[in-house]
């Protein structure tokens, strides 16, 4: 059941309990509102990479950094749709294109991503998008579209927002949750954890979303993956066991939202992400790639799965 009224004090009460107490709570709220043995699969494709104005610290696909990625030009809407295809083969049931801008223009290049979205839909796959900001007609043409998802990461709280991007504001984030909300599209909005924020931050960033009027609901929990040639690429290793606190609390204070293990999990053992999804993480991206960072291979995710008894839904 979804708390009534959600500040951090009340995220850190759950977040602090003694880790037995913690992890209980989490997987009752998870077996009330899921079924624990499924596991909800999406895969994320790059359909315009590198070359984005913003200055993200933990981002490859910056312009104001010079790191392995290379800008390239939009996708054409055959190569996404072959892409989809495949990932509907491999188990998929959601197909997400990520978009290197600052925010969506008009024009010719987002009337290709409104071919997108519908070709991915005529596959049968659920669509989501992550193009930067939106203005509010931009929402509207993606929902009238058939969009599903928006995403939109929150990244941190407020308060460390400014140590990790300095080209755009938290309340430029929040302006656009609110377009895609109004247009009637279902969010996709968490965050990263490792990238030198503290407790606290983590604990904010959780009331933040579970304070929305309509929480997200997915929410992916990115661990930093340290990208040479990023600000954050020296970044320690990031304690386990504060990853798996951020996956039970968010669970118990949004019970009814898919809580997905996102970037970083190829660096995950197989032993971690197995207490994740004890805990509540209940949505994986499959593939080779997320975006511009390697991604568990599909063999090894089935390997898992059936070392588990669960499955994909």
């Amino acid at each position: 059941m979804q708390l009534t009224h959600v500040d951090a004090a009340a995220v850190r009460a759950i977040y602090e309990r003694p880790f037995p107490e913690l992890a209980f709570a989490a997987m009752s709220a998870h077996r009330e509102a899921f079924d624990p043995l499924a596991i909800q699969r999406s895969t994320l494709l790059s359909v315009k990479t590198g070359g984005c104005s913003e200055d993200c610290g933990y981002c490859a696909q910056s312009a104001r950094r010079t790191t392995h990625v290379r800008p390239e030009p939009l996708a054409e809407i055959e190569e996404v749709v072959a892409a989809a295809r495949a990932a509907k083969d491999g188990g998929a049931t959601r197909f997400c294109m990520g978009a290197a801008w600052r925010g969506v223009k008009d024009g010719a290049p987002f009337e290709r991503v409104l071919a997108m979205v519908r070709a991915v839909n005529e596959l049968g796959l659920e669509s989501c998008v992550t193009l930067g900001s939106l203005q509010p007609h931009q929402a509207e043409a993606l929902r009238d579209a058939g969009l599903h998802y928006y995403n939109h990461n929150l990244d941190t709280s407020r308060e460390y927002y400014p140590q990790v991007v300095s080209t755009h504001d938290y309340d430029d984030r929040l302006a656009t949750l609110s377009h895609a909300r109004s247009a009637g599209l279902k969010l996709c909005c968490g965050g990263i954890v490792g990238m030198g924020e503290s407790r606290d931050d983590r604990i904010a960033l959780i009331a933040e979303l579970a304070a929305m009027e309509s929480p997200p609901e997915s929410v992916p929990v990115n661990l930093l993956v340290p990208i040479e040639g990023t600000p954050l690429a020296a970044r320690a290793s990031f304690d386990p066991i504060e990853l798996m606190r951020t996956i039970a609390t968010l669970r118990i204070v949004l019970p009814l939202s898919h809580i997905r293990l996102a970037a970083g999990r190829a660096e995950m053992s197989v032993e971690l992400q197995t207490l994740c999804f004890l805990l509540g993480a209940n949505s994986i991206f499959s593939g080779d790639r997320l975006l511009t960072t390697e991604n568990a291979a599909l063999d090894s995710d089935a390997a898992l799965f059936a070392a588990l008894g669960m499955y994909a839904e």
